[in-house]
């Protein structure tokens, strides 16, 4: 078993998923659930995402208009705004108004998750091309979990979630994702948790910036909070590092790239490898955690679980799952 799982034994339902989680394998969001409150709940999770994204979260076996008729009634309702996306033909990007995020404010399904309202068009337009890019990587995750019968629903994919390393710095990871595969052994079926950090790489920062990453994500692996205040004192805050508060495992740490041709992606990766050999943090964090890359496209035509993913600290391609 890789460090960042733990397995359940018994039926494929029943509790232990998190809150918000699909509650039985493959399960889309139930079509008895209001469709405009999971709209709104989507875009408070997600920022932003096309109408084709969120009908292939919420809806993926229905007509186009099933989505797009419920959005530009909350539109009317200044809940939602949109921006047309270039060369689309129209296509449109979805993201919640101060109104809308209003809305959403105490749904106990976001409850830690601050509303992220968008103010103007023109903020929404910056913010585009990484969030959908974002969307892309979890929508294939979750095609391929409904494939499966594995557990990813829109709510376990959780964007710029912020983790304390120190010094007053914050490691900031694209994703956070929660997946449960369900698989049958010879004493029973099989429900085995893995959690990964997400970063998606567009190819507009240097390569050698995007391999520092590894170096924040193994100073996590070790920062342990101090106390504040008067009461402050040698020992840390609570025993252990502080990603103990969020997670009982380490995640493995998953890079996806895109937006260059394929030698440059290539060479990206092989810098990402060279940072987890030769720096001896990342070499002890490799120790533990499984890290992997992988080209979103190859995610999108193989499916995520092909051995496509390339191991950060050696070793033949595999599925992210095997890393």
């Amino acid at each position: 078993m890789n460090p960042d799982t733990h397995t359940h034994t018994g039926p494929t339902t029943g509790t232990g998923t998190r809150p918000g989680a699909a509650q039985s394998p493959g399960q889309t969001p139930s079509p008895r659930d209001p469709l405009p409150h999971q709209l709104v709940t989507a875009l408070a999770q997600h920022r932003i995402a096309t109408t084709d994204q969120l009908r292939a979260m919420l809806r993926p076996h229905a007509a186009r208009q099933t989505v797009w008729a419920p959005l530009n009634a909350m539109r009317h309702k200044g809940l939602v705004g949109h921006v047309v996306l270039p060369a689309s033909h129209g296509a449109r990007a979805w993201y919640l108004t101060p109104e809308g995020a209003r809305h959403t404010r105490h749904l106990p399904v976001l409850r830690g998750r601050p509303p992220y309202p968008v103010t103007a068009a023109s903020a929404a337009s910056l913010k585009t091309p990484h969030t959908l890019t974002t969307v892309r990587a979890h929508l294939a995750f979750a095609t391929d979990a409904r494939t499966r019968g594995d557990e990813h629903s829109y709510l376990d994919w959780t964007p710029e979630t912020a983790h304390p390393i120190g010094d007053g710095q914050q490691l900031i990871a694209d994703a956070v994702m929660h997946y449960t595969l369900h698989h049958n052994q010879h004493h029973g079926p099989h429900r085995t948790k893995l959690r990964a950090f997400i970063e998606i790489d567009r190819a507009t920062m240097s390569s050698e910036r995007l391999a520092t990453k590894l170096i924040d994500y193994a100073r996590l692996h070790t920062y342990q909070p101090q106390p504040t205040g008067r009461h402050r004192n040698p020992q840390p805050a609570s025993p252990g590092p502080g990603w103990l508060r969020r997670y009982p495992v380490y995640p493995r740490i998953l890079f996806i790239l895109t937006g260059a041709p394929t030698r440059t992606l290539n060479n990206r990766i092989h810098d990402l490898q060279a940072m987890t050999r030769e720096h001896p943090h990342v070499a002890a964090l490799a120790r533990e955690v499984p890290l992997g890359a992988a080209v979103l496209e190859d995610l999108e035509t193989h499916s995520p679980r092909a051995d496509i993913w390339t191991p950060l600290a050696g070793g033949p391609a595999s599925s992210w799952t095997e890393l």
